[in-house]
């Protein structure tokens, strides 16, 4: 990642205030936005000296990389569908559109903050592509084994159609969550499901989807 933290600290007490300053960094980012935030704020929140906070960041960029990194990784967890969900592909897509459209829900404001740091700073752009990265290749796995399992569109690019549907339902999930879009939860995730479905060209035969199909998604 660009912009990096310092090691994992090795003590017990040393993990407490390291994850102290990142969840005042969270509270503080999420308040008043990446330029309204001090060091002084996060550290006061914290409960922690302004020496103590470079030990554990080098910089106020340096914070915020790690709390958007971990956001991602809490939308990453919770958007996982996992193999207690049904076998059916179609189930399993409606699935992670539900948990995804939850987890943005918790975490766009980070997302959306990344994104505007990511117009004027290569360093915020590096990290934004990296957080991507981990939907977009989630989403092109699945769209391989589907397709080697003859039920979706042989000839499309796993990636860049994941890249594309993926990146319609965040932008649904903006509208809808940060804008003010009337849905309801139901009625957007069947939608979204039916346009995944359709554009990758998943077949009838989904229903007897044999054990393949129920990889994580």
């Amino acid at each position: 990642m660009i912009v990096k933290s310092s090691p994992e600290p090795l003590t017990a007490r040393g993990r407490r205030t390291r994850a102290a300053l990142v969840q005042a960094g969270r509270e503080a980012f999420e308040e008043h936005g990446f330029d309204g935030v001090r060091i002084d704020d996060v550290c006061a929140r914290a409960g922690v000296s302004h020496g103590t906070f470079y030990t554990y960041f080098d910089s106020k960029e340096a914070l915020f990389a790690h709390v958007v990194s971990a956001a991602v990784g809490e939308m990453f967890a919770a958007s996982v569908v996992g193999r207690s969900a049904p076998e059916d592909p179609l189930a399993r897509i409606e699935a992670a559109n539900r948990l995804y459209l939850r987890a943005w829900a918790a975490n766009s404001r980070l997302v959306r903050m990344l994104e505007q740091a990511a117009v004027g700073d290569d360093r915020f752009r590096t990290l934004l592509l990296e957080v991507r990265e981990v939907f977009v290749r989630r989403g092109a796995e699945g769209l391989r084994r589907l397709q080697e399992q003859g039920l979706a569109d042989p000839a499309l690019d796993p990636r860049l159609t994941a890249v594309m549907l993926g990146g319609m339902v965040e932008h649904f999930a903006h509208v809808w969550l940060d804008l003010g879009e009337e849905a309801d939860e139901q009625t957007a995730v069947r939608l979204l499901t039916t346009l995944w479905a359709r554009a990758i060209g998943l077949t009838s035969a989904s229903t007897s989807a044999g054990p393949a199909a129920r990889e994580d998604t």
